[in-house]
């Protein structure tokens, strides 16, 4: 394994229950990601890419082999374990943002730090700083209803950010956004990508994004169909 590798899949399966069987979602997958990474897994729905972002993100748990995540096996993980390695070290950005309505943009984004106990004005300073990041620091006392999409898109950026992860998760983030939003949160996110290291790992099926990736996994019916590394929009 590389001394970079933070995320080591080996022969992972996963089946759900359905109806009277089995549903195949993932089917022997192998890939390794390394520190720093801007990466897609591409297909169409229903290709696996949610439920592989979800064991990545221990989320979820394989039915069949393994995803070593920052040195942690995501089969053997108690629900605590796994909850520690997503407060410390990992970042979600959902198609829904998933913000909390009733919390303000600066509390939105404060909270995770309050999972890490963080003191208050330490919490202060991370939260300005990633609001900073995505450009939104003249909408702290907002609520999600009062900023546009994109605003909140950014927001959920800057709560996925603001505790510095290792590796930032982000399921289908522009499919809410129009061209200009998507094109600013991309660049956001590549931005951090190479200003903190960040590695990021999409799921998506939106051209905008699949632009700005540097590696494309493609799936196709739970199987690694195609894994391209791309140089200055060459497919090697």
């Amino acid at each position: 394994m590389h001394n970079s590798t933070i995320i080591n899949i080996t022969n992972l399966v996963k089946r759900f229950p359905i109806g009277g069987g089995q549903f195949t979602a993932l089917d022997d997958i192998n890939l390794t990601f390394e520190k720093g990474e801007f990466t897609g897994v591409i297909g169409p729905s229903g290709s696996g890419k949610t439920t592989l972002l979800n064991i990545i993100g221990s989320l979820d748990t394989p039915s069949e082999g393994d995803a070593i995540v920052l040195g942690q096996s995501i089969a053997q993980l108690s629900q605590k374990q796994a909850a520690n390695l997503r407060n410390h070290n990992l970042g979600f950005i959902f198609q829904t943002y998933n913000l909390l309505p009733v919390y303000s943009t600066f509390e939105n984004v404060e909270y995770p730090l309050l999972l890490l106990k963080m003191p208050v004005n330490e919490r202060k300073k991370a939260v300005m700083e990633a609001l900073d990041w995505v450009g939104l620091t003249d909408k702290t006392n907002s609520k999600p209803a009062q900023l546009s999409g994109g605003e909140c898109q950014r927001v959920a950026i800057a709560r996925a950010m603001v505790k510095h992860p290792k590796i930032v998760l982000a399921d289908e983030p522009t499919a809410n956004l129009d061209a200009e939003n998507s094109h600013h949160i991309l660049q956001t996110m590549e931005n951090l990508n190479q200003e903190l290291q960040t590695t990021f790992i999409f799921s998506t099926h939106d051209d905008k994004v699949i632009k700005y990736l540097r590696r494309q996994i493609k799936l196709d019916d739970g199987k690694v169909a195609s894994d391209n590394l791309i140089e200055e929009g060459v497919v090697q």
